[in-house]
């Protein structure tokens, strides 16, 4: 009996056309799925969501998704990599995974905003506890780190105060005493030290890197996302499987967009960096202007620990991000902060940075901070995030706004 020819709608799904192999781009494909076929019973039964031998389910990976952990691996010079939503999500994952109740982490207190309320709020309902250390004494560090302490959060430089601590005496603090460190290395982008590297012959360097995605990889303040970057396979399947128990997932579509911008972050992040410090070293020339806290700068917090870090100790200009802070002195009020902020052209007000736009954001530090700040000057703090226009432009619209708000000098 012969078998009855499929009607047109079942024929548009089962459709039996396959494009012939062997096509290359400079791009490549997008992999869409929820639902991932298996040839038979036995390759369904086989395949396991732990490793890349194969493909589970649209959430556990697809050839686009595994494409971007691997690059994102190698920029970081880890071995594994997970991808999140976000830089928070990777963080919180993180979290979710190595903490658990009766536990601490410790904080630096210049740390992402954000890091800190979420031990503050969802770590705190869960018995977990933390404390913030001072980012530039390392014995401070040392003396907090006890017998419930499992993670020590680390970042440099610190958000909006960009204080550069001693990187390697902290990992070997936390090495010493058996703790994992977990880097938010979304300012070094992979670029400017190498995280599991940082003496330079794999000797010494964090347990754990996570990078928002959404900066510097992306480029172009339109994608959301954070990665997850590990050595230890060990580590990597405990951080896996709670990355898969909650869901964690990200969509094809971003995932093109950072690989689309991969090839260029290098010369992206090196002109942001240089247009970046000739704004700030202008700008430290400025009589309102009571601090430029900028890593690369003599005189910023931490300077030295980023010349021996970054490359500038060996004679060199080193690497750094295209973001800094500057110190508004205290005599003028934050009406005319506010006024100089509101007056800016370029400069738009946003928060993120590492696109191609300039942002700006000033700042109530007392609210942000847990423990005094005296390598700080007494102001107010306007965080600039340099974009990649003209540099020439964005000098001449920062002397705008400074004339507007605080007078001619």
């Amino acid at each position: 009996m012969s078998q009855q020819p499929l009607s047109l709608p079942t024929r548009l799904v089962h459709h039996d056309y396959t494009p012939p192999a062997g096509f290359e781009a400079p791009q490549p494909a997008v992999h869409k799925a929820s639902t991932v076929f298996f040839p038979s019973v036995a390759a369904l039964r086989g395949r396991s969501w732990k490793d890349r031998g194969g493909y589970t389910y649209g959430l556990h990976g697809t050839p686009t998704t595994f494409r971007l952990e691997e690059r994102i691996a190698t920029l970081e010079g880890g071995q594994q990599c997970l991808l999140a939503p976000s830089g928070l999500a990777a963080i919180s994952t993180v979290a979710l995974s190595l903490l658990r109740q009766g536990d601490e982490v410790l904080i630096p207190d210049n740390a992402y905003g954000p890091n800190r309320t979420l031990a503050e709020g969802e770590l705190a309902q869960y018995g977990i506890t933390h404390q913030c250390f001072d980012p530039l004494d390392v014995q401070d560090l040392e003396r907090r780190i006890g017998e419930g302490t499992r993670l020590v959060w680390l970042e440099a430089p610190g958000s909006v105060t960009f204080e550069f601590p001693d990187l390697v005496a902290q990992v070997r603090a936390c090495r010493e005493r058996g703790v994992l460190s977990a880097l938010d290395n979304t300012w070094g982008a992979g670029l400017a030290f190498a995280p599991f590297d940082l003496l330079g012959d794999a000797s010494l360097g964090v347990d754990i890197s996570v990078h928002a995605l959404t900066k510097y990889p992306s480029g172009g303040g339109d994608v959301l996302m954070g990665s997850i970057t590990t050595r230890d396979e060990a580590l990597h399947q405990r951080l896996k499987a709670t990355h898969m128990r909650l869901g964690v997932g990200v969509g094809a579509n971003d995932v093109e967009a950072v690989l689309r911008s991969l090839p260029s972050l290098e010369l992206r992040y090196r002109a942001h960096d240089r247009a970046a410090r000739e704004l700030a070293r202008w700008l430290v020339q400025q009589p309102a202007v009571a601090q430029v806290l900028h890593p690369a700068l003599e005189g910023s917090p931490g300077h030295e620990h980023w010349r021996a870090l970054c490359g500038g100790s060996a004679g060199g200009e080193g690497l750094a991000a295209g973001l800094f802070s500057v110190v508004f002195d205290a005599r003028h009020g934050q009406e005319r902060v506010d006024a100089f902020c509101d007056r800016l052209k370029l400069f738009r007000l946003g928060f993120s940075w590492g696109g191609p736009m300039s942002l700006v954001v000033p700042y109530e530090l007392r609210s942000m901070r847990a423990r005094p700040t005296p390598q700080l000057a007494d102001g107010t703090v306007v965080r600039l995030c340099v974009g990649l226009e003209a540099v020439d432009d964005l000098r001449a619209d920062l002397e705008q706004a400074l004339a507007y708000a605080f007078g001619n000098p």
